[in-house]
């Protein structure tokens, strides 16, 4: 786990990679290794291997280009899930129609407090054509707490893994799942981060949630607040849940400049753009990712961001 780029590694986190050998048989065994890894190459025996890829990566090698269309590389269907569903006020899934690429992971997404999914039904087709399969949740009352949205984001995945057609469940591997959601629903993702440590990833978005404080979350977890939030201010929320999460953890800050609570109820491409690559990033283990994750991005609809940068 990378530690947080506001705390650079110290020479002993470095120690084991010193170039000064320590004894007189360290020194003996690295230069006759050198030797005979200078013939190799010379003779042509020997080359690098290359980095293994994921097993999950999904769809071409990505793009600033890519990451900020309004579509990725997949095409997108939807299917309905009735309001009679256990656990959840039903909604509408996302998924891509290849089949020729094997599973993808899901993502599940609760709106705020008296929304409902059409508040942020954009983000539906711009993550799934990504390689996902994304369920965005009606939850059981307009007003629904966090707690209770974070239960209904569980209940959620586990309707996409268990219950839904078998087109969806095709197409799902229940072991990458992730997720996210605006204001108490963003307060939920943490509460169903904090419940269910096997998740890949959560980003809670322009989060509220009572309790301030999450020190057992160890889920990758990107939070994305707005600068001008007045109903979940950004000292009093998102950078507190933020600094609350352990450092054992991939988390990542993002703080959009001049952005109020309701930014993520239109077409937001910085936030999608780092959304994206976040998912990819941990659920998808896509490493080819980490360019867009840090160095940290940067540009001016960004007003801060705080990272542990993705570790490799």
């Amino acid at each position: 786990m990378a530690a947080d780029s506001s705390h650079p590694p110290t020479s002993r986190e470095y120690d084991d990679v010193q170039l000064t050998p320590r004894t007189g048989a360290r020194t003996f065994t690295r230069l006759l290794t050198g030797l005979l890894t200078g013939l190799a190459l010379t003779t042509g025996a020997l080359t690098a291997p290359a980095q293994a890829a994921s097993p999950y990566e999904r769809g071409p090698d990505p793009t600033d280009a890519l990451l900020e269309a309004s579509r990725g590389p997949f095409s997108v269907a939807t299917q309905s899930v009735s309001s009679l569903v256990l656990g959840f006020g039903g909604g509408e899934i996302y998924y891509p129609t290849d089949t020729s690429q094997g599973t993808f992971g899901a993502i599940a997404i609760s709106p705020g407090y008296t929304a409902r999914w059409s508040s942020l039904d954009w983000l539906g087709p711009r993550i799934a054509s990504h390689g996902f399969v994304v369920i965005g949740i009606e939850t059981n009352t307009l007003y629904d707490q966090p707690a209770s949205r974070g239960r209904q984001l569980l209940a959620a995945l586990d309707y996409l893994v268990e219950d839904s057609s078998l087109t969806i469940r095709a197409r799902i591997d229940p072991d990458r799942l992730a997720v996210a959601g605006h204001s108490m629903g963003g307060g939920g993702s943490l509460e169903a981060a904090d419940d269910r440590p096997s998740l890949q990833a959560a980003v809670p978005i322009a989060p509220w949630n009572s309790d301030k404080s999450w020190p057992g979350i160890q889920v990758p977890t990107m939070i994305i607040g707005g600068e001008s939030d007045s109903i979940a201010p950004v000292s009093t929320h998102s950078q507190l849940f933020y600094e609350s999460i352990p450092s054992s953890a991939e988390k990542a800050y993002l703080e959009l400049n001049g952005a109020s609570h309701f930014f993520p109820q239109t077409t937001n491409t910085t936030m999608a753009k780092s959304m994206v690559a976040w998912l990819k990033r941990f659920v998808d283990d896509d490493t080819r990712y980490e360019q867009f994750l840090c160095p940290p991005p940067s540009g001016s609809a960004i007003e801060e961001y705080r990272h542990t940068c993705p570790s490799s």
